[in-house]
């Protein structure tokens, strides 16, 4: 049996990617027409799209929208060129920690250089590829769900933190994608969903997603991890990841480090989903991972009204790194990679 969500994150529609507006989430559901190569940056960068596999799939559709600006502008081939390459550059510096975002802006690239022949001929085999990248992505996730439902036991309550579900992707999910996977097989499996301050993601986003798909939802707050992982009440762990080094160390949203060094207290399984492109086989440990500085008001306003007094200092990092030794194992579209992270993901990509 297979799981099918009600959510479809974002889409390529007549040379227009439409996207869920993710900051109006739970309470308004509106969807955003992302017509220029610059709305597609603002969207990215201020999270109307977020969450590393949906990312890496705006920042394709961004490509090929950049495309058909500058086909409007020019016929040369080499200029095209030139000024598309700009634009990759400028929409990569949108979010530079998640490596997806990279990855799939340099697949749109390679097919963009390799088709020589013209430039409407470059900008028709760019949307082509985008498309096709968005359709991957849900097989992807689905693949990821299959092997990742393997380890959850019957009857389980997982923990999960910030949102990596069909929001965070096309429209199925990585840890939450395994959620639904298991869930599909076994309806009695419970969620237990941090809230994910400063930005809530896991409030506003993981809960809005499961209570829609009908899985069992308790929503707590950060701090309350241990207490519930003491008390028995939680059975594994499964979140997401924005970059993932060549020796397994992860970069998740902030305060996911916490919750890996909880889970090895209580001897409870930490994974890892995500998809073979969130790992960057360019850097040796997460000591190389970049990790984005976002905006002190995410930290001092709660709804429109400030929470703390005026002038304190604030240091808001959008992510942390959890240490390979942490993580019980990754979960991929390849199966589940497991301790020497060095040898298993150098042999998933190779195989890839």
């Amino acid at each position: 049996m297979e799981f099918t969500s009600k959510i479809k994150t974002i889409e390529w529609i007549e040379n227009t990617s439409r996207m869920i507006d993710q900051t109006q989430l739970p309470h308004r559901f509106t969807t955003v027409d992302i017509l220029t190569c610059d709305d597609m940056y603002s969207a990215i960068k201020n999270m109307i799209v977020r969450g590393a596999p949906a990312i890496g799939i705006a920042g394709a559709h961004g490509i090929s929208l950049a495309a058909i600006e500058i086909a409007k502008i020019t016929n040369d081939v080499n200029e095209f060129l030139k000024l598309l390459t700009q634009k990759a550059e400028y929409l990569k510096s949108a979010r530079p920690t998640a490596v997806n975002l990279m990855w799939a802006i340099d697949k749109q690239m390679q097919i963009a250089t390799s088709t020589l022949s013209t430039v409407s001929g470059i900008v028709n085999a760019v949307i082509k590829n985008g498309k096709k990248m968005e359709l991957d992505d849900i097989e992807i996730n689905k693949k990821m769900g299959n092997f990742g439902a393997q380890i959850v036991p019957k009857g389980a309550t997982i923990l999960t933190h910030c949102n990596a579900g069909a929001l965070a992707t096309v429209g199925y999910g990585t840890a939450l994608g395994v959620v639904r996977s298991a869930y599909a097989k076994d309806p009695t499996i419970k969620v237990f969903a941090n809230e994910t301050r400063p930005r809530q993601q896991g409030a506003r986003l993981t809960t809005f997603e499961l209570t829609t798909d009908g899985i069992d939802t308790t929503l707590i707050t950060d701090a309350m991890c241990s207490y519930f992982m003491k008390k028995k009440m939680i059975d594994l762990v499964i979140v997401g990841a924005d970059r993932i080094a060549s020796n397994g160390d992860t970069a998740n949203k902030i305060g996911t480090y916490t919750v890996a060094i909880c889970a090895k207290h209580h001897n409870i399984p930490f994974y890892i989903a995500a998809p073979l492109s969130t790992i960057d086989p360019n850097i040796k440990s997460g000591e190389e991972i970049t990790i984005e500085e976002r905006s002190c008001e995410e930290v001092t306003t709660i709804n429109n009204e400030k929470i703390c007094p005026e002038g304190v200092k604030i240091i808001n990092p959008s992510f942390d790194i959890t240490p390979n030794e942490l993580i019980s194992g990754i979960i991929t579209e390849a199966g589940i990679l497991r301790p020497n992270y060095q040898t298993s993901i150098a042999e998933a990509l190779s195989i890839k």
